[in-house]
């Protein structure tokens, strides 16, 4: 039998038509997102093995048999003579030919068994998506013999065409393509740590180009004076699905991540598509889209949706290793990043873990417990409760790294299971260590080297679980180095990032629920009336989505001015009949509201100044922005909204100064990079991340599409 988890890499230029092999009544005219010619070349720049040239073989039992399964979830879409189908490509002849020609048989039976049905890939069996894969070959032509078996299809090529439909003639020498540039793989250098720590103005190579998170650009290139003039550069169309992804752009190569685990390395100047990889999934994982990717050495690390990392050559888009976290049930939306030669990254699941492996080898060195084991430190902060009914903790978001002190930085989420923590045991701590904390952990070993708790008990869902960024604000005799990072309410804590002092918070207005900070420790009191669970309808600003959320605020070093976006939007905590759980186990629901006398404005960028601590300005608009800001030498500030505008703002006034509509709504972090001393622009879209749909019943005019496209998006100047 084939392995559960197995690995493709295909080349950008065979773009296959979906075959769509849709169940009775469904109609299956998706198409594939990568498009091209179907030559042998292009495959063995695939990388399929120079040994797969046997012809196709399959048995007459097996074709028979895969007859019948075509006729029960084929036919209606692609007909019963495989070319008249209503809805469906061709399945036999010179077009189903031409589009296979070259390929292995083993890629046609994952192409079908990945996506057919269309109403429910993957439904079948392995052997029926063999014998549909044998009576498609006895359909066009290629006769029967031996069993066509999970190994034998590996070294088994599909024939081409011998139609005159494209098809190049026998001795013909083509002439030089005289528009072709060389691939800049050929020139990619490897990533060393001390690019990491600081990184060529030029490249993003990291998913907030610098490990501290701070996320500014200091390319001056596109400023206020002439981003008026901005323009689209070049697009591509991504597999499509929910994207969060920031794209990695290194020696002129953007690396970028898609929904279900693809990875394409992508010319930065043109857009051409260098290589691709594909992982796939076992059939009982549901992809997640992930928040950053890696590089380092030669290496780029891609995050998938059942937690594990692969390594890949960055020049051939080859499979160096693939480590997973180590047991099952854990899945990941936040993705790696690389300290000390050690790929970290954390888990969802129910008992999430942080992982560390060895960049070169993937083997796992550490691993650390976001809720605490039996023995381990602060187990005894769950209100006795026991540790197998814990749950929480998740790591939705990268860490972040600071070279100085050598510690990486994570903050684990708090829990839905908030009933039995509500009230306070006797003799017990309900603090439920380690969630909506900030843990600091050396990446050489693991170890927690101190911890800071933002808000103990977390009852309303109100994470502190997003960015922790590091910077240093002031100057000469004031200059102090902070870690600043902030929970759904909008508030900011800063602390010592060498020992997790607590320092100061800024409260940027947009809660209500906590009352006081203590100043010397920062612990928070939460209104004890606003706490759910006792049988009231309780008004929360903000809502559960959060004013602050995933999307990362930007922070330029040279002002020590941090750019936020928020959302204006509360929430009423309504308590459901006994026995429905609803968000939380205290029995929940929550119903959206505006801020108390809200104009209908709901989207809000902040610029603060942490030194002094107060706001700059507030820019209003009607519509959240939901990607990162991108702060830049040039003086401005690019973010993406709800209703699919990117737009720059002037960093000055927060005056915007140029905008563009996009084909969908951009989730992630736009970058900034140099190109052979142009500077570009570029952002993904996915629609997919929970605010792009938490707000729709309060914008009620934005009719983004339906079906969830992925791009990417870069512009530049003249």
């Amino acid at each position: 039998m084939m392995k559960s988890r197995t690995t493709r890499r295909i080349a950008p230029q065979l773009g296959i038509e979906h075959m769509a092999l849709g169940r009775a009544g469904q109609p299956g005219t998706l198409k594939s997102y990568l498009r091209g010619s179907l030559i042998a070349a292009s495959m063995l720049a695939a990388g399929l093995s120079a040994a797969a040239q046997e012809s196709p073989s399959y048995s007459a039992a097996q074709a028979a048999a895969g007859k019948t399964t075509y006729e029960r979830a084929c036919v209606a879409c692609h007909g019963e003579g495989l070319d008249d189908g209503e809805f469906g490509p061709m399945l036999r002849g010179d077009e189903f030919l031409l589009r296979w020609a070259g390929k292995s048989v083993e890629e046609l039976f994952h192409y079908v068994s990945d996506t057919m049905p269309t109403a429910q890939p993957g439904s079948l069996t392995e052997e029926e998506y063999i014998n549909v894969v044998a009576y498609l070959l006895s359909r066009n032509t290629m006769t029967a013999g031996t069993p066509l078996t999970p190994i034998s299809q590996k070294t088994m090529t599909l024939p081409s065409t011998t139609a005159n439909l494209g098809m190049i003639s026998a001795g013909v020498k083509l002439p030089p393509n005289p528009t072709a540039r060389p691939s800049p793989l050929t020139k990619i250098t490897p990533v060393t740590e001390a690019m990491l720590s600081s990184p060529s103005p030029s490249d993003w190579i990291d998913g907030r180009r610098t490990r501290d998170a701070q996320g500014f650009s200091p390319l001056n290139q596109i400023n206020t004076g002439n981003v008026d003039k901005l323009r689209l550069s070049w697009s591509l169309s991504l597999p499509p699905g929910p994207n969060q992804n920031t794209p990695l752009v290194h020696d002129g190569v953007m690396f970028v991540h898609a929904f279900k685990d693809v990875l394409q390395a992508v010319d930065a100047v043109n857009g051409d598509i260098l290589w691709q990889y594909i992982y796939r999934l076992p059939k009982d994982v549901t992809p997640t889209p992930k928040k950053s990717i890696a590089l380092y050495e030669s290496m780029v690390f891609m995050p998938t949706s059942d937690a594990r990392i692969v390594a890949l050559d960055v020049k051939t888009g080859k499979e160096i290793w693939n480590t997973g976290a180590g047991a099952t049930g854990f899945t990941m939306s936040g993705g790696p990043i690389v300290a000390k030669g050690k790929v970290i990254f954390g888990t969802r699941g129910p008992k999430p873990v942080i992982v560390a492996l060895d960049a070169k080898t993937g083997k796992e060195a550490w691993r650390f417990n976001p809720i605490p084991k039996p023995g381990e430190p602060n187990y005894d902060t769950w209100n006795n409760m026991p540790y197998e009914a814990r749950t929480g903790g998740t790591i939705w978001t990268p860490g972040s790294y600071d070279k100085e002190t050598n510690l990486v930085f994570f903050g684990p989420a708090p829990t839905y299971d908030t009933k039995p923590l509500r009230n306070l045991v006797k003799g017990a701590n309900n603090d439920a260590l380690y969630t909506n904390a900030t843990v600091a952990l050396n990446p050489d070993t693991g170890k927690l080297v101190w911890y800071y708790q933002h808000l103990q008990n977390d009852q309303m869902d109100l994470d502190w679980a997003y960015e922790r960024q590091i910077m240093t604000i002031g100057a000469g005799a004031n200059a102090r180095r902070v870690l600043v990072t902030a929970g759904k309410a909008a508030l900011h804590d800063a602390l010592d990032p060498a020992t997790g002092k607590y320092l100061f918070s800024i409260d940027l207005g947009m809660q209500n629920y906590i009352t006081a900070i203590d100043p010397k420790t920062g612990r928070k009191t939460v209104d004890p009336n606003l706490i759910p669970g006792d049988g009231k309808t309780k008004m929360i600003c903000p809502s559960a989505a959060g004013s602050k959320n995933f999307n990362p605020s930007g922070f330029n070093p040279a002002t020590g001015v941090l750019f936020v976006p928020l959302i204006e939007v509360c929430m009423d905590f309504v308590q459901l009949p006994e026995g429905q759980r609803g968000l939380l186990s205290t029995g929940v629901r929550t119903n959206n509201r505006p801020m108390p006398n809200s104009d209908g404005l709901y989207g809000r960028l902040v610029a603060v100044d942490l030194q002094a601590k107060k706001q700059l300005w507030v820019t209003r608009e009607r519509v959240p922005i939901l990607t990162s800001t991108l702060p830049t030498a040039g003086g401005l500030i690019f973010a993406g909204s709800m209703d699919r505008t990117f737009a720059a703002y002037d960093q000055a006034s927060g005056k915007r100064v140029w905008s563009t509509r996009l084909g969908d709504v951009p989730n992630s972090n736009p970058i900034s990079y140099e190109v052979n001393g142009k500077q570009y622009i570029a952002v993904v879209t996915g629609s997919g991340a929970v605010r792009s749909t938490a707000y729709v019943n309060m914008l009620p005019e934005i009719k983004n599409p339906t079906m969830r496209t992925s791009n990417i998006w870069v512009f530049e100047l003249p």
